[in-house]
């Protein structure tokens, strides 16, 4: 049941170099600061840890820290960059893809990589506080509109929440249409996180080509390598090989796949980076609603991430082939596209409880 929520304004006016303490409540702390290349940031911690956020920038989670570990990929950045360009602010934690078009442009695609909403500009920023059934969180909300004449105007209204000693982040995200004619409508939620060496990739679905299909085209960006061949090769011969973060292993530029997740009876799937020491990485997401996905991988000396599983409405090859494969969702004038999914890090109690979980779904779908 919730409470009464608390919401606090924020304005760009509001943020400054030095790190300054917005709000504490029930064991959280919001605070406000500036990266040095002057994009605004807001951490919300908790015993745990924290994450920091770019209100104005796409509310992307740049970074995220939990149980003394950073979860997020290691890139060439350090820091946020403000611009609209999907590569040149390159390696936060989590970012919203979409919306009239996400994925690798095809040759006869106009969109720019992933969409408009990576670096979209946000307004009307806010910083909730309240109490639920989880207990005392922190969230962060704001609004984009986006609005092009004759082609499309839609609103996205995302909210990131971190609840009291948690370190699982729940997001919710809300589009709706506000064209008076139906809107295309394509979505990905894009969450890197940093891969383990000697972890493994744990979710229900089945290791087999029907199941796990490969892209065996790199976008036209990437030349592909002898070594990338030899990859490719191997996990078509046996779609397991991906599963393991093998230490020394070069995955160059990118390993791509769309995967098809059975849910349990509650309607959630769940997929886990697990590690050697027994904690893990997951992400938990509602296949009703996100009925599509890709899990990404790369390891290179520049950049070292693996998307566990990026939720999403369509695969990652634009939206041209996607519209052709019947992936591009129809949004009508005033309706509302809403999906709410969970990831971060958990301790080996709860990653051994989530494991059985996805047990129990797998043999499930076996029969």
């Amino acid at each position: 049941m919730s409470r009464e929520t608390v919401a606090i304004s924020l304005r760009p006016a509001h943020f400054a170099e030095a790190e300054h303490v917005l709000a504490r409540a029930g064991g959280l702390t919001a605070s406000t600061f500036l990266y040095g290349s002057g994009v605004a940031g807001l951490r919300i911690a908790n015993e745990v840890g924290h994450i920091d956020l770019l209100p104005f920038q796409g509310q992307q989670i740049w970074d995220a820290v939990f149980h003394g570990r950073t979860l997020t990929m290691r890139s060439m950045f350090t820091e946020p960059v403000a611009t609209l360009d999907y590569l040149s602010n390159y390696g936060g934690f989590f970012l919203h893809c979409g919306a009239t078009a996400m994925g690798n442009p095809g040759p006869d695609d106009t969109h720019p990589l992933h969409g408009e909403l990576p670096n979209a500009p946000f307004r009307d920023v806010e910083l909730l506080i309240g109490e639920d059934d989880d207990g005392a969180y922190m969230a962060m909300t704001g609004s984009y509109q986006h609005t092009v004449a004759f082609t499309h105007n839609y609103i996205a209204r995302p909210t990131v929440r971190l609840s009291a000693g948690a370190s699982r982040v729940v997001m919710d995200l809300t589009i709706r249409n506000l064209k008076h004619t139906p809107m295309d409508l394509m979505y990905l939620a894009h969450i890197n996180f940093r891969p383990v060496d000697g972890a493994t990739l744990v979710d229900a679905v089945p290791d087999d080509l029907e199941h796990i299909r490969f892209r065996t085209t790199l976008p036209s960006q990437f030349k592909p390598k002898e070594a990338h061949v030899r990859l490719l090769e191997d996990v078509q011969r046996d779609p397991a090989v991906h599963r393991t973060m093998k230490a020394g292993r070069p995955i160059d530029p990118e390993l791509v796949m769309t995967l098809v997740y059975p849910q349990d009876a509650e309607g959630w799937a769940h997929s886990m980076q697990a590690h050697p020491d027994g904690s893990a990485d997951f992400v938990s997401h509602r296949p009703g609603e996100l009925g599509k996905g890709v899990r990404w991988m790369t390891r290179t000396g520049d950049q070292d991430a693996v998307g566990v599983f990026l939720p999403a409405t369509a695969g990652a090859d634009g939206y041209v082939a996607e519209k052709a494969k019947g992936n591009v969702l129809t949004l009508d004038p005033d309706a509302e596209f809403h999906t709410t999914f969970a990831f971060g890090a958990l301790e080996p109690t709860e990653a051994e409880k989530m494991r059985g979980e996805i047990a129990a779904v797998r043999q499930a779908a076996k029969t």
